[in-house]
């Protein structure tokens, strides 16, 4: 039981041990910032087809409202948080009681 307390080395080296909390969240930072501008630029596309029921100017500005609403609550609501909890995640030391989860993980990550 003493022998599975030690903590488990990275499999990457000493280095990635401290990058590693910094590069998660900016990882997902970066992934979800590019499918949450696609899903804008799918929403600003669908609202300029609606030309015909709204006129032009009007479809404009919905398009855009429409499309910048979408990134900014999916980017705030989705993005931020899971970022924070993966900066924590890999930033303390002891998260879980059961240690042997967390360095499985932590290991290959």
């Amino acid at each position: 039981m003493e022998e599975k307390k030690t903590i488990n080395k990275s499999i990457w080296g000493k280095w990635w041990t401290s990058f590693r909390k910094w590069f998660y969240p900016a990882w997902l930072v970066y992934e979800t910032t590019i499918r949450f501008y696609e899903y804008s630029l799918s929403t600003y596309q669908y609202f300029l087809l609606q030309e015909q029921y709204f006129g032009s100017e009007i479809s404009q500005l919905i398009a855009i409202l429409a499309s910048s609403l979408t990134f900014a609550i999916c980017f705030f609501f989705l993005t931020v948080p899971a970022s924070f909890a993966l900066f924590k995640y890999f930033n303390t030391k002891k998260l879980a009681p059961n240690l042997l989860i967390e360095q499985k993980v932590k290991t290959y990550f």
